[in-house]
């Protein structure tokens, strides 16, 4: 097994200890039962708890990154590749929540102290997609304050997510006016 596989493996260890217990309640023991390997075979890869799941982060952020400029690079009106790209963000949240209900509020609130940086990058990243995708189809001057305000619903629609299919549906919605607007169709706002 290769060292990027091994540390596949042990960052799936991690996604799942921290799923279950959470991140303060797992162990470098936990990550290495789960990874069904030593303790010190662990440590060979990652220094700590800590930079496990910064590294975790940093995977499913990419991850998401990857599936966002699979989405826009789609065929389809923008409307439809807007929605993928910010799907794939709004799913990485939402999966948190489906697997670790108990805990996503914690894993969620780690993220942003301890990997504040990779997401700042990641919404970096992700808003220049946007603004790259509304200007290549003539949407020049507003694109960056379009791109801003989707990536604003997306965040707003991470606030509740009790009920799965209804962000997704209001991503789409919101999705659709601000491109309807853009587009001078006021008959498509209603």
């Amino acid at each position: 097994m290769s060292a990027d596989e091994r540390v596949a493996l042990i960052l799936d260890a991690a996604y799942t200890c921290f799923t279950r217990h959470g991140v303060r309640r797992t162990t470098m023991d936990d990550i290495a039962r789960a990874a069904d390997m030593s303790r010190p075979a662990v440590y060979q890869h990652v220094r700590n708890k800590e930079d496990a799941f910064r590294r975790l982060v940093e995977r499913m952020l990419q991850d998401a990154l990857d599936a966002s400029r699979e989405a826009l690079a789609q065929d389809g009106d923008l409307a439809t590749r807007l929605t993928g790209a910010l799907r794939a963000k709004l799913g990485m949240v939402m999966r948190v929540w489906r697997d670790s209900p108990a805990h996503a509020a914690e894993l969620l609130a780690v993220d942003a102290r301890v990997s504040a940086d990779l997401v700042a990058r990641y919404d970096e990243s992700m808003r220049a997609l946007l603004r790259d995708a509304l200007q290549r189809s003539g949407h020049g001057p507003p694109a960056a304050s379009v791109a801003e305000l989707m990536m604003a619903l997306t965040r707003g629609l991470e606030a509740d997510l009790t009920d799965p299919d209804t962000p997704l549906d209001l991503l789409r919605r919101g999705v659709e006016l601000m491109i309807a607007g853009l587009s001078g169709r006021p008959e498509e706002l209603s």
